[in-house]
Protein backbone atom coordinates (compact mmCIF):
# COMPACT_ATOMS: atom_id res chain seq x y z
CA UNK A 1 0.00 0.00 0.00
CA UNK A 2 1.57 3.40 -1.08
CA UNK A 3 1.45 5.88 2.14
CA UNK A 4 -0.70 9.25 1.55
CA UNK A 5 0.72 12.34 1.45
CA UNK A 6 -1.30 14.66 3.35
CA UNK A 7 -1.58 17.96 1.77
CA UNK A 8 -0.37 20.87 3.00
CA UNK A 9 -2.67 24.18 3.19
CA UNK A 10 -1.98 26.67 0.71
CA UNK A 11 -3.63 29.50 2.90
CA UNK A 12 -5.54 29.04 5.56
CA UNK A 13 -7.98 27.13 5.04
CA UNK A 14 -11.36 28.41 4.37
CA UNK A 15 -14.13 25.88 3.10
CA UNK A 16 -17.62 24.53 4.34
CA UNK A 17 -18.23 21.04 4.26
CA UNK A 18 -20.55 18.54 4.97
CA UNK A 19 -19.97 15.62 7.35
CA UNK A 20 -21.99 12.27 6.92
CA UNK A 21 -24.51 10.40 9.65
CA UNK A 22 -22.89 10.19 12.95
CA UNK A 23 -22.10 6.14 13.61
CA UNK A 24 -23.08 6.66 17.25
CA UNK A 25 -26.40 7.15 16.11
CA UNK A 26 -26.52 5.06 13.18
CA UNK A 27 -26.02 1.75 15.07
CA UNK A 28 -27.83 2.56 17.55
CA UNK A 29 -30.37 3.72 16.27
CA UNK A 30 -30.07 0.27 14.13
CA UNK A 31 -30.27 -2.05 17.17
CA UNK A 32 -33.56 -0.65 18.31
CA UNK A 33 -35.05 -0.78 14.94
CA UNK A 34 -34.65 -4.21 15.62
CA UNK A 35 -35.86 -4.62 18.89
CA UNK A 36 -38.87 -2.38 17.94
CA UNK A 37 -42.91 -3.70 17.94
CA UNK A 38 -43.04 -3.02 13.49
CA UNK A 39 -40.71 -2.08 11.34
CA UNK A 40 -39.28 1.39 10.79
CA UNK A 41 -36.78 3.93 8.69
CA UNK A 42 -33.70 5.52 9.00
CA UNK A 43 -32.77 8.44 6.87
CA UNK A 44 -28.72 9.41 6.78
CA UNK A 45 -27.55 6.26 8.33
CA UNK A 46 -24.13 6.97 7.79
CA UNK A 47 -22.78 4.38 5.46
CA UNK A 48 -19.53 3.17 6.11
CA UNK A 49 -17.60 0.06 7.34
CA UNK A 50 -18.74 0.15 10.99
CA UNK A 51 -22.26 0.37 9.80
CA UNK A 52 -21.97 -2.06 6.71
CA UNK A 53 -21.15 -4.61 9.65
CA UNK A 54 -23.46 -3.79 11.98
CA UNK A 55 -26.30 -4.17 9.28
CA UNK A 56 -24.62 -7.81 8.39
CA UNK A 57 -24.79 -8.43 11.99
CA UNK A 58 -28.16 -8.13 12.57
CA UNK A 59 -29.39 -10.01 9.60
CA UNK A 60 -27.32 -12.78 11.16
CA UNK A 61 -29.41 -12.61 13.55
CA UNK A 62 -33.12 -12.35 11.17
CA UNK A 63 -33.57 -8.93 10.66
CA UNK A 64 -34.58 -7.60 7.73
CA UNK A 65 -32.87 -4.66 6.32
CA UNK A 66 -33.58 -2.91 2.93
CA UNK A 67 -31.03 -0.33 1.88
CA UNK A 68 -33.21 2.26 -0.76
CA UNK A 69 -30.68 5.35 -1.25
CA UNK A 70 -30.45 7.30 2.06
CA UNK A 71 -33.02 5.09 3.60
CA UNK A 72 -33.12 1.72 5.46
CA UNK A 73 -36.39 -0.08 6.14
CA UNK A 74 -35.50 -2.11 9.26
CA UNK A 75 -38.01 -5.10 9.80
CA UNK A 76 -37.56 -6.52 13.54
CA UNK A 77 -38.17 -10.47 13.21
CA UNK A 78 -40.21 -12.09 15.39
CA UNK A 79 -37.43 -13.82 17.58
CA UNK A 80 -33.58 -13.53 17.33
CA UNK A 81 -32.20 -16.57 15.29
CA UNK A 82 -28.84 -18.66 16.20
CA UNK A 83 -26.49 -20.51 14.19
CA UNK A 84 -24.65 -17.82 12.39
CA UNK A 85 -21.18 -15.92 12.54
CA UNK A 86 -21.09 -12.35 13.41
CA UNK A 87 -17.83 -10.83 11.61
CA UNK A 88 -17.40 -7.39 13.89
CA UNK A 89 -14.42 -5.94 12.36
CA UNK A 90 -13.04 -3.27 14.15
CA UNK A 91 -16.01 -1.97 15.30
CA UNK A 92 -16.94 -1.46 19.22
CA UNK A 93 -20.51 -1.25 18.85
CA UNK A 94 -20.56 -4.54 16.83
CA UNK A 95 -18.73 -6.45 19.43
CA UNK A 96 -20.14 -4.92 22.44
CA UNK A 97 -24.08 -4.12 21.18
CA UNK A 98 -24.62 -7.51 19.17
CA UNK A 99 -23.33 -9.98 22.00
CA UNK A 100 -26.64 -8.78 24.06
CA UNK A 101 -28.90 -9.22 21.10
CA UNK A 102 -27.57 -13.10 20.54
CA UNK A 103 -28.49 -13.82 24.51
CA UNK A 104 -31.90 -13.24 22.79
CA UNK A 105 -31.35 -15.42 19.87
CA UNK A 106 -32.92 -19.39 19.85
CA UNK A 107 -29.87 -20.36 19.26
CA UNK A 108 -25.58 -19.48 19.71
CA UNK A 109 -23.87 -17.50 17.78
CA UNK A 110 -20.08 -16.65 17.05
CA UNK A 111 -18.42 -13.52 16.87
CA UNK A 112 -15.33 -12.95 15.31
CA UNK A 113 -13.10 -9.72 13.80
CA UNK A 114 -10.13 -8.17 12.57
CA UNK A 115 -6.96 -9.29 14.80
CA UNK A 116 -6.20 -5.74 16.03
CA UNK A 117 -10.20 -6.59 17.21
CA UNK A 118 -9.22 -9.45 19.76
CA UNK A 119 -7.10 -7.27 21.97
CA UNK A 120 -9.79 -5.14 22.78
CA UNK A 121 -11.68 -6.43 26.44
CA UNK A 122 -14.66 -7.90 26.39
CA UNK A 123 -15.01 -10.16 29.98
CA UNK A 124 -17.00 -7.09 31.39
CA UNK A 125 -19.86 -7.61 29.06
CA UNK A 126 -19.63 -11.76 28.87
CA UNK A 127 -19.45 -12.02 32.81
CA UNK A 128 -22.67 -9.89 32.73
CA UNK A 129 -25.02 -11.77 30.14
CA UNK A 130 -23.89 -14.91 31.93
CA UNK A 131 -25.04 -13.51 35.01
CA UNK A 132 -28.37 -12.68 33.22
CA UNK A 133 -28.26 -16.69 32.43
CA UNK A 134 -27.04 -16.50 28.99
CA UNK A 135 -23.96 -18.48 28.34
CA UNK A 136 -20.27 -17.58 26.21
CA UNK A 137 -17.12 -18.66 25.94
CA UNK A 138 -14.31 -17.23 23.91
CA UNK A 139 -10.89 -19.20 22.20
CA UNK A 140 -9.11 -18.38 25.14
CA UNK A 141 -8.39 -15.00 24.54
CA UNK A 142 -9.70 -11.64 25.90
CA UNK A 143 -12.15 -11.21 23.67
CA UNK A 144 -13.23 -12.22 20.24
CA UNK A 145 -13.54 -14.58 18.95
CA UNK A 146 -16.13 -16.19 21.49
CA UNK A 147 -19.91 -17.22 21.50
CA UNK A 148 -22.83 -16.57 23.07
CA UNK A 149 -25.40 -18.87 23.30
CA UNK A 150 -28.70 -17.11 24.73
CA UNK A 151 -32.18 -18.08 25.22
CA UNK A 152 -35.71 -16.01 24.49
CA UNK A 153 -37.02 -16.12 27.93
CA UNK A 154 -33.96 -14.45 29.44
CA UNK A 155 -35.70 -12.69 32.91
CA UNK A 156 -33.07 -10.33 33.43
CA UNK A 157 -32.90 -8.24 37.01
CA UNK A 158 -29.87 -7.38 38.98
CA UNK A 159 -26.77 -7.23 37.18
CA UNK A 160 -23.24 -5.57 37.81
CA UNK A 161 -20.82 -4.75 35.17
CA UNK A 162 -17.81 -3.17 35.23
CA UNK A 163 -17.43 -0.42 32.82
CA UNK A 164 -14.35 1.56 33.60
CA UNK A 165 -12.99 0.41 30.41
CA UNK A 166 -15.55 0.74 28.24
CA UNK A 167 -19.46 2.84 28.37
CA UNK A 168 -20.26 0.16 25.47
CA UNK A 169 -20.93 -2.12 27.81
CA UNK A 170 -23.68 -0.31 29.79
CA UNK A 171 -25.07 0.86 26.45
CA UNK A 172 -24.99 -2.76 25.44
CA UNK A 173 -27.33 -3.86 28.11
CA UNK A 174 -29.42 -0.89 28.33
CA UNK A 175 -30.09 -1.82 24.29
CA UNK A 176 -32.02 -5.12 25.75
CA UNK A 177 -33.02 -4.49 29.14
CA UNK A 178 -36.51 -3.94 28.14
CA UNK A 179 -36.97 -7.38 26.67
CA UNK A 180 -35.94 -8.92 29.86
CA UNK A 181 -39.14 -10.40 31.80
CA UNK A 182 -38.35 -8.17 35.02
CA UNK A 183 -36.57 -5.86 33.34
CA UNK A 184 -32.99 -4.60 34.18
CA UNK A 185 -31.43 -2.99 37.11
CA UNK A 186 -27.65 -2.25 35.79
CA UNK A 187 -25.20 -1.40 38.65
CA UNK A 188 -21.63 -0.18 37.76
CA UNK A 189 -18.97 -1.44 40.06
CA UNK A 190 -15.33 0.04 39.50
CA UNK A 191 -13.38 3.19 38.54
CA UNK A 192 -15.34 6.12 36.68
CA UNK A 193 -17.41 5.27 33.17
CA UNK A 194 -15.56 6.90 30.26
CA UNK A 195 -17.57 8.45 27.99
CA UNK A 196 -20.87 9.02 30.19
CA UNK A 197 -22.67 11.29 26.82
CA UNK A 198 -22.71 8.16 25.04
CA UNK A 199 -24.65 6.44 27.64
CA UNK A 200 -27.02 9.51 27.58
CA UNK A 201 -27.46 8.94 23.83
CA UNK A 202 -28.56 5.61 24.53
CA UNK A 203 -31.30 6.25 27.15
CA UNK A 204 -32.54 9.26 25.41
CA UNK A 205 -33.01 7.04 22.63
CA UNK A 206 -34.61 4.45 24.48
CA UNK A 207 -36.97 6.93 26.23
CA UNK A 208 -38.05 8.22 22.76
CA UNK A 209 -38.94 5.02 21.94
CA UNK A 210 -41.43 4.32 25.12
CA UNK A 211 -38.77 2.65 27.50
CA UNK A 212 -38.54 3.75 31.11
CA UNK A 213 -35.58 4.27 32.01
CA UNK A 214 -34.78 5.61 35.70
CA UNK A 215 -30.67 6.91 35.95
CA UNK A 216 -31.69 9.14 38.98
CA UNK A 217 -28.79 7.29 41.02
CA UNK A 218 -24.86 7.47 39.84
CA UNK A 219 -23.62 4.56 38.55
CA UNK A 220 -27.44 2.58 38.54
CA UNK A 221 -29.41 2.06 35.42
CA UNK A 222 -33.10 0.71 35.87
CA UNK A 223 -34.89 -0.36 32.62
CA UNK A 224 -38.45 -1.63 33.20
CA UNK A 225 -39.64 -3.96 30.83
CA UNK A 226 -42.21 -3.38 27.76
CA UNK A 227 -42.42 -2.88 24.18
CA UNK A 228 -39.90 -0.81 22.26
CA UNK A 229 -42.07 1.28 19.98
CA UNK A 230 -40.37 2.08 16.73
CA UNK A 231 -39.46 5.07 15.41
CA UNK A 232 -38.58 6.71 12.16
CA UNK A 233 -35.30 8.35 12.73
CA UNK A 234 -33.08 11.36 10.65
CA UNK A 235 -29.28 10.89 11.79
CA UNK A 236 -27.75 13.91 12.57
CA UNK A 237 -24.27 14.72 11.18
CA UNK A 238 -21.22 12.70 12.93
CA UNK A 239 -19.65 15.67 15.16
CA UNK A 240 -16.77 13.55 16.06
CA UNK A 241 -15.94 12.90 12.15
CA UNK A 242 -16.55 16.78 11.88
CA UNK A 243 -13.50 17.66 14.47
CA UNK A 244 -10.90 17.13 11.53
CA UNK A 245 -11.76 19.71 9.68
CA UNK A 246 -12.86 22.58 12.22
CA UNK A 247 -8.93 21.85 13.76
CA UNK A 248 -8.33 22.60 10.24
CA UNK A 249 -9.22 26.32 10.67
CA UNK A 250 -7.89 26.40 14.04
CA UNK A 251 -4.11 25.20 12.63
CA UNK A 252 -3.88 27.08 9.60
CA UNK A 253 -5.85 30.67 11.35
CA UNK A 254 -8.50 29.99 8.55
CA UNK A 255 -12.05 29.35 8.75
CA UNK A 256 -13.94 26.13 8.24
CA UNK A 257 -18.06 25.95 8.33
CA UNK A 258 -19.66 22.80 8.85
CA UNK A 259 -23.80 22.60 7.65
CA UNK A 260 -26.11 20.99 9.69
CA UNK A 261 -24.72 21.27 12.86
CA UNK A 262 -27.56 20.28 15.62
CA UNK A 263 -28.18 23.29 18.09
CA UNK A 264 -28.64 20.27 20.57
CA UNK A 265 -27.17 17.15 20.91
CA UNK A 266 -26.36 14.40 22.72
CA UNK A 267 -23.00 13.06 20.77
CA UNK A 268 -20.12 13.70 22.59
CA UNK A 269 -17.95 15.36 19.53
CA UNK A 270 -20.19 18.58 20.16
CA UNK A 271 -17.55 19.10 22.94
CA UNK A 272 -15.16 19.96 20.15
CA UNK A 273 -16.54 23.34 20.46
CA UNK A 274 -15.42 24.39 23.70
CA UNK A 275 -12.21 22.45 22.60
CA UNK A 276 -11.10 24.48 20.36
CA UNK A 277 -12.69 27.75 21.98
CA UNK A 278 -10.08 26.84 24.67
CA UNK A 279 -7.03 26.53 22.11
CA UNK A 280 -7.77 30.38 21.41
CA UNK A 281 -10.16 29.86 18.25
CA UNK A 282 -13.23 32.00 17.67
CA UNK A 283 -16.57 29.36 17.45
CA UNK A 284 -20.03 30.58 16.25
CA UNK A 285 -23.62 28.62 15.35
CA UNK A 286 -26.20 29.96 13.17
CA UNK A 287 -29.26 28.71 11.89
CA UNK A 288 -27.69 25.86 11.50
CA UNK A 289 -23.63 25.92 10.35
CA UNK A 290 -21.10 26.06 12.96
CA UNK A 291 -17.79 28.25 11.95
CA UNK A 292 -14.34 28.21 13.27
CA UNK A 293 -12.36 30.95 12.91
CA UNK A 294 -8.74 30.21 13.41
CA UNK A 295 -5.97 32.54 14.53
CA UNK A 296 -2.26 33.08 14.18
CA UNK A 297 -1.46 31.29 17.78
CA UNK A 298 -3.00 28.49 19.92
CA UNK A 299 -2.93 28.18 23.12
CA UNK A 300 -1.56 25.45 25.16
CA UNK A 301 -4.50 23.87 26.60
CA UNK A 302 -5.09 21.43 30.08
CA UNK A 303 -8.40 19.43 28.92
CA UNK A 304 -10.10 16.59 30.83
CA UNK A 305 -11.51 14.40 27.60
CA UNK A 306 -13.30 11.44 29.82
CA UNK A 307 -16.54 12.04 28.55
CA UNK A 308 -14.62 12.69 24.59
CA UNK A 309 -12.47 10.66 24.19
CA UNK A 310 -12.52 10.24 20.76
CA UNK A 311 -11.61 13.50 19.85
CA UNK A 312 -7.99 13.17 21.60
CA UNK A 313 -6.23 12.16 18.18
CA UNK A 314 -7.21 15.34 16.06
CA UNK A 315 -6.67 17.04 19.89
CA UNK A 316 -3.13 15.96 20.28
CA UNK A 317 -2.64 17.13 16.61
CA UNK A 318 -3.78 20.41 17.71
CA UNK A 319 -1.56 20.57 21.09
CA UNK A 320 1.12 19.45 19.25
CA UNK A 321 0.91 22.90 17.21
CA UNK A 322 -0.01 25.11 19.86
CA UNK A 323 2.56 27.93 21.62
CA UNK A 324 2.76 25.88 24.75
CA UNK A 325 2.44 22.99 26.77
CA UNK A 326 -0.80 20.96 27.34
CA UNK A 327 -2.17 18.05 29.30
CA UNK A 328 -4.46 15.76 28.14
CA UNK A 329 -6.16 13.51 31.11
CA UNK A 330 -9.09 11.45 31.75
CA UNK A 331 -8.70 8.90 28.52
CA UNK A 332 -6.58 5.98 29.68
CA UNK A 333 -9.12 3.89 28.58
CA UNK A 334 -8.47 5.05 25.14
CA UNK A 335 -5.28 2.35 25.48
CA UNK A 336 -8.23 -0.46 24.99
CA UNK A 337 -9.44 1.67 21.69
CA UNK A 338 -8.67 0.28 18.10
CA UNK A 339 -5.30 0.67 18.95
CA UNK A 340 -4.03 1.60 22.01
CA UNK A 341 -4.25 5.59 21.42
CA UNK A 342 -1.43 6.52 24.18
CA UNK A 343 1.20 4.60 22.97
CA UNK A 344 0.75 5.44 19.28
CA UNK A 345 0.45 9.22 19.72
CA UNK A 346 3.31 9.08 21.81
CA UNK A 347 5.61 7.37 18.91
CA UNK A 348 4.00 8.80 16.02
CA UNK A 349 4.27 13.05 17.49
CA UNK A 350 7.41 12.02 18.68
CA UNK A 351 8.80 10.78 15.28
CA UNK A 352 7.71 14.34 14.13
CA UNK A 353 9.67 15.98 16.38
CA UNK A 354 6.91 16.78 19.60
CA UNK A 355 8.35 16.30 22.86
CA UNK A 356 5.25 13.80 23.96
CA UNK A 357 4.68 11.60 27.29
CA UNK A 358 2.23 9.69 28.02
CA UNK A 359 1.20 7.92 31.67
CA UNK A 360 -1.97 5.91 32.65
CA UNK A 361 -4.44 8.70 32.38
CA UNK A 362 -3.38 10.80 29.46
CA UNK A 363 -0.80 12.77 27.58
CA UNK A 364 1.56 15.67 28.20
CA UNK A 365 2.71 17.78 24.68
CA UNK A 366 5.55 20.07 24.87
CA UNK A 367 5.83 21.46 21.25
CA UNK A 368 8.83 21.40 19.14
CA UNK A 369 9.50 22.18 15.45
CA UNK A 370 8.00 19.83 13.39
CA UNK A 371 9.37 17.76 10.48
CA UNK A 372 7.75 15.20 7.88
CA UNK A 373 7.78 11.31 8.67
CA UNK A 374 5.51 8.27 7.53
CA UNK A 375 3.06 8.89 10.10
CA UNK A 376 1.46 4.79 11.29
CA UNK A 377 -2.24 4.76 11.65
CA UNK A 378 -2.62 1.42 13.33
CA UNK A 379 -5.51 1.32 11.59
CA UNK A 380 -7.60 3.16 13.32
CA UNK A 381 -9.46 6.17 11.54
CA UNK A 382 -8.81 8.72 14.01
CA UNK A 383 -4.98 8.47 14.13
CA UNK A 384 -5.29 8.92 10.61
CA UNK A 385 -7.89 12.04 11.10
CA UNK A 386 -4.60 13.39 13.94
CA UNK A 387 -1.94 12.90 10.75
CA UNK A 388 -3.42 14.81 8.25
CA UNK A 389 -4.53 17.89 10.82
CA UNK A 390 -0.86 17.90 10.81
CA UNK A 391 0.21 17.23 7.28
CA UNK A 392 -1.60 20.89 6.76
CA UNK A 393 1.38 22.90 8.58
CA UNK A 394 4.12 20.00 8.54
CA UNK A 395 5.84 19.56 5.21
CA UNK A 396 6.38 16.30 4.03
CA UNK A 397 3.52 13.90 6.57
CA UNK A 398 2.49 10.89 5.09
CA UNK A 399 0.05 8.52 6.38
CA UNK A 400 1.24 4.80 6.07
CA UNK A 401 -2.99 3.94 5.47
CA UNK A 402 -5.63 6.41 4.99
CA UNK A 403 -7.79 3.75 4.04
CA UNK A 404 -8.97 3.09 7.64
CA UNK A 405 -11.14 6.19 7.58
CA UNK A 406 -13.41 4.24 5.89
CA UNK A 407 -14.12 3.09 9.32
CA UNK A 408 -16.57 5.74 10.10
CA UNK A 409 -15.84 8.12 6.52
CA UNK A 410 -15.33 6.71 2.88
CA UNK A 411 -15.54 10.03 1.88
CA UNK A 412 -12.96 11.44 4.43
CA UNK A 413 -10.07 11.72 1.24
CA UNK A 414 -12.52 12.97 -0.95
CA UNK A 415 -13.73 15.78 1.52
CA UNK A 416 -10.34 16.80 2.64
CA UNK A 417 -9.28 17.60 -0.77
CA UNK A 418 -12.54 19.14 -1.79
CA UNK A 419 -11.46 21.19 1.39
CA UNK A 420 -7.77 21.81 0.29
CA UNK A 421 -9.67 22.76 -3.50
CA UNK A 422 -11.96 24.79 -2.01
CA UNK A 423 -9.09 27.42 -0.37
CA UNK A 424 -7.06 27.20 -3.65
CA UNK A 425 -10.35 28.28 -6.12
CA UNK A 426 -11.23 30.81 -3.32
CA UNK A 427 -7.07 32.40 -3.68
CA UNK A 428 -7.35 32.37 -7.18
CA UNK A 429 -11.22 34.54 -6.76
CA UNK A 430 -9.25 36.95 -4.73
CA UNK A 431 -6.50 36.82 -7.13
CA UNK A 432 -8.48 37.61 -10.44
CA UNK A 433 -10.61 40.45 -8.16
CA UNK A 434 -7.44 42.03 -7.32
CA UNK A 435 -5.89 42.47 -11.08
CA UNK A 436 -9.66 43.49 -12.14
CA UNK A 437 -8.60 46.56 -10.17
CA UNK A 438 -8.34 50.22 -12.03
CA UNK A 439 -4.61 51.40 -11.36
CA UNK A 440 -4.18 53.65 -8.45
Amino acid sequence: MQPWAAPEAPAPINATVTIPGSKSETNRALVLAALADRPSVITNGLEARDTALMRDALRTLGVGIVENDDQWLVTPPERFTGGGTVHCGLAGTVMRFVPALAALADGPVRFEGDEQAEKRPMAPLLDALTDLGAASHTDGGPGLPFTVAGRPDLRGGIVTVDASTSSQYVSALLLVGARFAEGLDLRHVGGPVPSLPHIAMTVAMLRHRGVEVDDSEPGRWRVAPGVLQAHDVVVEPDLSNAAPFLAAAAVTGGMVTVRHWPPATLQPGDQIRTILQTFGAEVTWFEGDLTVRGHHFLNGVDLDLREASELTPVVAAVAALAGGSSEITGVGHIRGHETDRLAALEVELSALGCGVSSDEDGLTINPRLLGGAVFHTYADHRMAHAAAVLGLVVPGVELDDVGCTSKTMPEFVQLWTAMIAETESKIETVGDDLESLPPA
